[in-house]
């Protein structure tokens, strides 16, 4: 493996098209631009002139989206970041998973789809130190239940090599043909209240009381108390997925910084030397 600096972020939002069942999708293009957006300026490691972003087409096949995520996992890189946003559907057996691409109907989503294990074969032999899968998406009744059986399709969630962090929600289209690009659970990926959008608010705004450098472990307790404040009554128990460790990615706490110089002007620039300055001089990633 050639030794690299930075970040290669790519971010595929894919929107599964106008098939019903697959409605759960209809605002993941949404999240993957907030994501494109929110995330290269708070890496702590390498900031958003160190991150290079692909972001992925939303009507985009399959084919076009793994061949960004292997040309990113190709070019030399301290990190190898790829968010998926949408709707996840599984194999007629219940132990496969794959994204829901443009273009899907019901008898072809997962033949059609961005399988699970390309994503992760491609990361795993990337040409980068270290690796980190964000998932923002939903799953119907069956992919749900496939999730949930120990011999299913959730064994997927976990590789020692590409550790985790998302959401994913129980996904049933509402029958009413204003609710049916709501859902039932009335969250929907790159939506209100979704992953996608409570974790761009909290590198935006910052933890209280947090390092100036922080990780997904630092992070996840605000993300889940903002996850619970907005969850619709009665939804279903979402899968919260935390990278096992708790992460060594570091993300710039914007709060450390301003708290600590409230009332002062400062430029963008400053603040980025002064978050630095204040990290600890070994911090988890190193």
């Amino acid at each position: 493996m050639a030794m690299g600096s930075g970040i290669e972020l790519v971010v595929i939002g894919a929107d599964g098209g106008p098939e019903r069942g697959h409605a759960g999708s209809a605002r993941a293009a949404e999240g993957a631009r907030l994501l494109a957006g929110a995330i290269p300026g708070r890496t702590f490691d390498a900031g958003a002139r160190g991150c290079r972003v692909g972001l992925v087409e939303p009507d985009a096949d399959a084919n076009a989206m793994l061949t960004a995520l292997r040309e990113a996992a190709q070019r030399p890189a301290r990190w190898l970041v790829v968010c998926l946003v949408g709707q996840l559907v599984a194999d007629p057996r219940g132990k496969r998973l794959a994204l829901v691409t443009a273009g899907s109907t019901a008898d072809n989503a997962y033949r059609r789809g961005l399988a699970w294990d390309w994503v992760v074969s491609a990361m795993v032999h990337g040409d980068q130190e270290e690796t980190l899968l964000l998932v923002d998406a939903v799953a119907d009744k069956e992919t749900w239940a496939a999730l949930g059986r120990e011999d299913g399709a959730g064994e997927l969630l976990a590789h020692s090599r590409v550790p985790l962090w998302g959401r994913i929600g129980r996904y049933s289209p509402g029958r009413l043909p204003g609710a049916v690009r709501r859902g039932r659970e009335g969250v929907l990926p790159g939506g209100e209240a979704s992953f996608s959008r409570v974790l761009g608010r909290v590198l935006e705004q910052g933890v209280p009381g947090a390092p100036a450098a922080v990780g997904p472990m630092e992070l996840q307790p605000e993300l889940e108390r903002l996850l619970a404040q907005a969850a619709p009554a009665g939804a279903v128990e979402p899968l919260l997925l935390v990278p096992e460790g708790g992460g060594r990615l570091l993300m710039r706490n914007r709060a450390a910084v301003r708290g600590a110089l409230a009332g002062l002007s400062l430029s963008d620039e400053l603040l980025a030397v002064l978050w630095r300055e204040s990290a600890p001089t070994d911090p988890p990633s190193a």
